[in-house]
């Protein structure tokens, strides 16, 4: 049915090359699921979001993700971080990349802190667990 097309336009559809490469690194973690929502890509951990591709009524390139309160403060010194609206609301920051340019390093490192703030304890045994 026509009625079912999505009201929200996708900027970064599934096969963006943002999203591909933060698809990459969600998809590691354990029970990740990636699910589409409001015109985005969202990257979950059970039935709680920890990244989502894009920003909201933005066509620029960046990922949401929710930061650590003490780290907080430091990443909003950031030119590159700033407080996305709807998610901002809910202490979420995003930071501006391409899929081939910006700090990917430190992205890599606030997914996973992103993660294991939403992340079941089964599912952080898992990711943490020993290969005994």
């Amino acid at each position: 049915m026509a009625d079912d097309a999505p009201t929200h336009p996708m900027q970064f559809p599934p096969d963006h090359p943002l999203t591909e490469r933060v698809r990459r690194i969600c998809m590691a973690y354990p029970e990740a699921a990636e699910v589409q929502a409001h015109g985005r890509c969202t990257f979950r951990a059970g039935k709680r979001q920890f990244a989502i591709v894009g920003v909201a009524h933005e066509e620029l390139g960046a990922v949401e993700f929710i930061p650590d309160d003490l780290e907080r403060p430091v990443l909003l010194e950031r030119d590159d971080v700033f407080v996305p609206p709807y998610e901002g609301a809910y202490g979420w920051l995003a930071i501006r990349v391409q899929a081939d340019a910006g700090d990917w390093e430190l992205l890599t490192e606030l997914i996973d802190t992103s993660y294991r703030r939403v992340a079941l304890q089964r599912q952080l045994r898992a990711l943490d667990g020993s290969d005994a």
